[in-house]
C-alpha cells in the first residue's frame, strides 16, 4: 500500500489478460524480474517507481499473505510505503499501460464501488485497504 504525504492512497489500474478487463490494484511487482536474490523491499521500491512514479522515505512489512491457499501456493508481501515524493510519471515500463489513481482515504470503498461499477476487477488485495487497520502507524 502506498499513501502520499497527504495519506491518500495510491492505487493502480491496468488491463490484465487473463481477466479480458481493467483492473484495479496496489502498486505491485515481481520479486527477482530485474536480478536473482532481489530482497523485497528492493523490488517494491522499483515497482512502485515504475508504476506510479512516486518515491517513499518510509517503508513497513507488514508480512507474507497467501490469496488462495486452497488451490495454489502463491504467496506475496505486504508493504506500506509512507511519505510519497512524485519523482515521475509512473505508468509502468514497455508495453503496460498502467493508470495512476490518488484516492482520499475517506473515499476508497466509493471510488472501488465506482469502478466495479464501471466493470473494473478488483484485485483481492485492494480488500486490505478496505478493511483499514493495515494504515495505522
Amino acid at each position: 500500500e502506498a499513501l502520499d504525504l497527504e495519506r491518500h492512497p495510491i492505487l493502480v489500474e491496468q488491463y490484465r489478460v487473463p481477466l479480458k478487463v481493467q483492473c484495479l490494484e496496489l502498486p505491485a511487482g515481481l520479486v527477482g524480474d530485474d536480478s536473482p536474490g532481489e530482497a523485497v523491499e528492493v523490488a517494491a521500491e522499483r515497482e512502485l517507481e515504475e508504476e506510479t512514479g512516486y518515491r517513499a522515505a518510509h517503508w513497513r512489512v507488514v508480512g507474507e499473505f497467501y490469496s488462495s491457499p486452497g488451490m495454489v501456493s502463491e504467496s506475496f508481501t505486504l508493504l506500506v510505503a509512507t511519505g510519497l515524493t512524485k519523482v515521475g510519471d509512473g505508468g509502468g515500463v514497455d508495453s503496460e499501460d498502467i493508470i495512476v489513481h490518488r484516492v482520499p482515504l475517506d473515499g476508497i470503498a466509493e471510488f472501488v464501488a465506482e469502478k466495479r461499477a464501471e466493470g473494473c476487477g478488483i484485485d483481492v488485495r485492494v480488500a486490505m485497504l478496505l478493511a483499514g487497520g493495515l494504515l495505522a502507524l
